[in-house]
Order: structure tokens, then sequence, then C-alpha cells
């Protein structure tokens, strides 16, 4: 029975057997359907795992927020008739995690399709497993507001939880904007609040960070920049 899989990708430009599984590569690369978020990111992927299948032949269907329904539904169409398996890429770690494939899921399930999640690199839970923090109740909360009040208040709402509900909270912000979440978060939250700052996540240039907001603010020469990073914060 064909299905639709879900393949996590890299995090960052490693060699792939860091950190995805042999059978998910021996998987794909027998496959010539994808749905992707950008073709030409999916491709360099694909030769990088050793993907030899001519593209000419392969079929990719674009999955963003321009993609009609009717596109996706289309192409899964192949599964149920042509039993064809179709794989659903992300750009960079796990699909439909802060990641437009959660339609294409969505409508695989109405469909009564086989929906197959591979094993596979997350920065989320990588980042939570190396923060100290409590893994037993935490809400990814995906990117904050971009209006400055509007951040301001979502970020004392989920210091608040942290405290209240003793949940870890985890959010993300566009890389060119990660210094200025930064500031915004040792400006709005409590001194003795946990903030862990997780950067790079599989890279060499890995790093991830816990200390107190009072601690942070000692740090005055560190810099995030524009690279992938995941914010959590915790009460002491």
């Amino acid at each position: 029975m064909a299905s639709l899989y879900l393949f996590p990708t890299l995090l960052a430009d490693v060699d792939w057997k860091e950190s995805i599984p042999a059978f998910n590569v021996e998987k794909i690369l027998q496959c010539e359907c994808f749905i992707v978020e950008e073709l030409r990111t999916a491709r360099r992927f694909l030769r990088k795992i050793g993907y030899a299948k001519d593209f000419d032949a392969v079929e990719f269907q674009l999955l963003n927020e321009h993609t009609k329904e009717v596109d996706i539904s289309d192409l899964l169409d192949k599964i149920e008739k042509e039993n064809k398996d179709i794989f659903l890429l992300s750009e960079a770690g796990l699909p439909c995690v802060a990641d437009p494939g959660a339609s294409a899921v969505a409508l695989a399930q109405r469909k009564n399709i086989k929906v197959v999640p591979l094993v596979g690199p997350s920065s989320i839970y990588m980042s939570l497993m190396a923060s100290g923090f409590n893994g037993q109740n935490f809400a990814f909360n995906g990117y904050l507001p971009i209006k400055e009040d509007e951040k301001h208040k979502k970020l004392r709402l989920l210091e608040e939880r942290a405290y209240r509900e003793n949940q870890t909270q985890i959010f993300i912000e566009a890389p060119y904007r990660n210094d200025k979440l930064l500031s915004s978060l040792l400006k709005i939250l409590r001194s003795e609040t946990m903030l862990c700052v997780a950067t790079d996540i599989t890279s060499e240039s890995q790093s991830i960070k816990t200390k107190t907001i009072s601690q942070w603010k000692k740090e005055r020469d560190f810099v995030i920049g524009k690279r992938n990073t995941v914010f959590l914060i915790y009460h002491s």
C-alpha cells in the first residue's frame, strides 16, 4: 500500500549520515513524487543524499502559502490511483512543524491515506533536551508577533505560563530579527527567569546556553546574528 512519507531534512550543512537514518534514504531514493516547499532547495538536498534519478522525470509539487488545495489533492491521488509513494520534504528539520506541510497531511488524513512520519532532526526537541528545562510539560509557540507592543504582551503571557503552569515555553524568530528579540527578552522578562538560546543545532557552530535573564544581561558581547535559533524560557 502506497503512503505519504514525512521526511525530515538536515538542519545544517553537514554529512547527512550524522542526522538522518539510512532507512529513510533507502526509501526516498526510489521515490518519483515529492511535495516540497522550495524546488531548488529540495533538489539540492536530494542530490546530497545520493538521489540519481533524472529530475525531468520526477514530479514535484510546491507547497507554500500560494498553493491551492486542489494541486495537492491531484498529487495525492497518485497514492490511491497509481499506488505511488509520495515524500513530503521540509526545508529544514521536521515536516509539518512550523512548516506548511501540515495542510497536505490534513488532506491525506481526510482521504484516509496512510501517513508515515520518519525519524530525523528537530531543532525544537533537541533544544528542549539540552536546555535543562521541563520536558514533560512544554509548549511550542512558533513565531512571536512582529509589532513590538504585541510581542512584549506575548512574552509576558508566556513567562506567566512558565511560572503558573510549570511549563517550558519555546519559540522561534526569523534569523535577521534574532538579536532584536533577545533585546526584548532581556528588557521584558524577570531577572530570575531562565532563558535558553539554542543556535545552529547539529552544525559545527552549535551553541546551546541556559542562563537567568540577569546573567544574560552581563553577556554584553553576545550576538546571535542571522543564525537559526530556538528560544526557550522557564521559571527559576
